[in-house]
């Protein structure tokens, strides 16, 4: 298996990049996380990466760290999960989001992800659950408007986990307006 990649970017294009080691050139399909923090196309990029050899694939995927890359393969592990589907699921979810998503048994935040039905969500989060940890959060207080917005989330009938995790899928720049926050919140729940 190639386990890393170290070369000179040559092109990047949706969802792929083309690395240039030793004269030859690598597509790596990639997540979003690593299109955008890549270098400018001419500089040396370092990758992280998993062979799919199938009978009618062989893809190289690319990752910024080898904690990505571990999740894609458990992502690989769950039936009905292909390799297109979990680079998705990866690009679309912050890491320690989606680990929190399914050590906390939130299915609606992996439906989320385009291609990820209710189901998909429920067989990830059974196969997964016990194969990763927490993501330990050192976070700060709430800010008295967030605590407001668990409140009134909670008061909607969500659970406490449920409007954490909606909490902290609001962004970090977002306004600090109970209003705003809240419709933000609620978004990531699948709300208006």
């Amino acid at each position: 298996m190639i386990a890393s990649l170290q070369g000179v970017l040559q092109s990047i294009a949706e969802g792929e990049i083309v690395v240039e080691t030793g004269g030859v050139g690598f597509r790596l399909m990639v997540p979003v996380s690593v299109l955008e923090r890549a270098p400018k196309v001419g500089q040396v990029i370092s990758l992280h990466t998993y062979l799919v050899v199938r009978e009618d694939l062989l893809a190289l995927y690319g990752f910024s760290d080898p904690e990505q890359r571990e999740l894609f393969t458990l992502l690989l592990g769950v039936t009905g999960v292909g390799p297109r589907l979990a680079l998705a699921v990866i690009s679309h979810l912050p890491l320690d989001a989606l680990k929190s998503a399914i050590v906390s048994d939130q299915p609606e935040r992996l439906v989320q992800v385009p291609g990820i039905g209710r189901k998909t969500a429920e067989k990830i989060i059974i196969d997964l659950k016990d194969r990763l940890e927490a993501p330990l959060v050192l976070a700060e207080p709430p800010s008295a408007v967030d605590t407001e917005v668990l409140g009134a989330l909670t008061a909607l009938g969500y659970s406490l986990g449920e409007a954490q995790a909606a909490l902290q899928s609001v962004p970090a720049d977002a306004p600090e307006d109970l209003e705003e926050r809240l419709r933000l919140a609620l978004r990531s729940l699948g709300g208006s």
